[in-house]
């Protein structure tokens, strides 16, 4: 059973800094639309908007930290999500929807086991061989879109994708239960995480109202938050996988088949961002060869903003969505401040750089103070 982390360390920096950092990043730009007469910044139909920008980013993050927490690597993503949008995109047309989003995510998980077997059966260094597979995937999505850019022309295929990634979901009352499950749990078990978490969720729900919906994608990450969560600290093979992370050859010696939890890593890794590819081609029922290209760079940023270590053995798929919700609000916040896309990169860069200074000093005063 996880030990509960005693208040006073959950609401410190080190373990809710990120959600403070979210909080206070809504609240500057709330203070500055205010200051120039624009629409209220923290209306919901602009929360919402943010939510479903950072959708895509944040489903392939959360698989990322998982990754990053078995101490692998993986900076294939983004090429693999555009294949899988590509082969969705060319077979829709052809085999109906749901037998091209099988193929499109069979795709993805083939590159997967790829890039696992040769990192833990051949030995070569996860980086090396993810950069490799980030430039042919790239190079097979010009293959399969012959350099061009495809798009469905069936109109029953093409309405069968913009309702699997349009459609509105109501998130209100989900919301509430949500928070009061998670009070509750608090309660019997005596522990702040997720009494912090209900609040939030509470006051999330009290701050968009009753006829506050969502896009679909949106709901997709909730729920494949909440299963990683879910499996991360409150099972047997979420404390495998840290334990993978921390300490590989501990973890052998225990009786951990290390190279299963990592291989199985890599899949997932593909799988999420399979599946975020075929949302992409979804959303316009179309794809160019250049679709996400550079987004990998984006969800590595995420889950470190989130904290997660780069080093394995340490990470939080939640705040890991935190952080992702933090590089898309400033995003947000510059076309709607229209504050020039100029400076939003040397901003963006500097706010990772931060967040990666303050997680190594923590951990390195923590480690001192042993």
């Amino acid at each position: 059973m996880i030990a509960s982390i005693p208040w006073r360390q959950s609401l410190g920096l080190r373990q809710a800094g990120v959600f403070y950092a979210l909080l206070a990043l809504l609240g500057i730009l709330a203070a500055l639309a205010a200051s120039r007469g624009l629409p209220p910044y923290l209306a919901p139909a602009n929360l919402g908007n943010i939510a479903y920008q950072a959708s895509l980013v944040g489903i392939m993050a959360v698989a990322m930290t998982i990754m990053l927490i078995t101490g692998a690597f993986d900076l294939s993503v983004a090429s693999v999500a555009a294949l899988a949008a590509a082969v969705l995109v060319g077979l829709a047309g052809q085999i109906g929807f749901v037998p091209a989003l099988l193929c499109a995510l069979c795709t993805a998980a083939m590159i997967g086991i790829l890039n696992g077997v040769i990192v833990e059966f051949v030995g070569i260094n996860a980086f090396i061989v993810t950069l490799g597979t980030l430039t042919a995937v790239r190079g097979l999505v010009l293959v399969v879109t012959d350099g061009r850019s495809l798009m469905v022309e069936d109109p029953q295929v093409l309405a069968q994708m913009l309702a699997f990634e349009s459609a509105r979901v109501p998130l209100f009352w989900p919301l509430l239960a949500l928070g009061a499950v998670a009070l509750a749990i608090a309660t019997l078990r005596r522990a702040p995480a997720p009494a912090l978490g209900g609040l939030g969720l509470l006051a999330l729900a009290g701050l968009v109202g009753p006829r506050f919906t969502v896009a679909a994608p949106v709901v997709y990450l909730l729920l494949f938050t909440t299963a990683a969560w879910f499996v991360m600290e409150r099972t047997v093979l979420g404390r495998r996988i840290q334990a993978v992370g921390g300490n590989a050859e501990a973890a052998r010696l225990s009786g951990i088949n290390v190279r299963a939890y990592r291989l199985g890593a890599f899949i997932l890794s593909s799988l999420a961002a399979g599946f975020a590819g075929a949302l992409f081609g979804s959303r316009l029922g179309a794809i160019n060869p250049t679709a996400m290209q550079g987004a990998e760079l984006t969800v590595i940023a995420a889950a470190i903003l989130g904290g997660t270590s780069l080093y394995g053995g340490a990470g939080s798929v939640i705040k890991t969505v935190a952080g992702a919700l933090i590089l898309f609000t400033l995003t947000n916040g510059f076309n709607i401040l229209n504050l020039g896309a100029n400076y939003q990169g040397i901003i963006e860069g500097a706010v990772i750089i931060v967040a990666a200074a303050i997680y190594t000093l923590g951990n390195r005063k923590r480690g001192e103070t042993r």
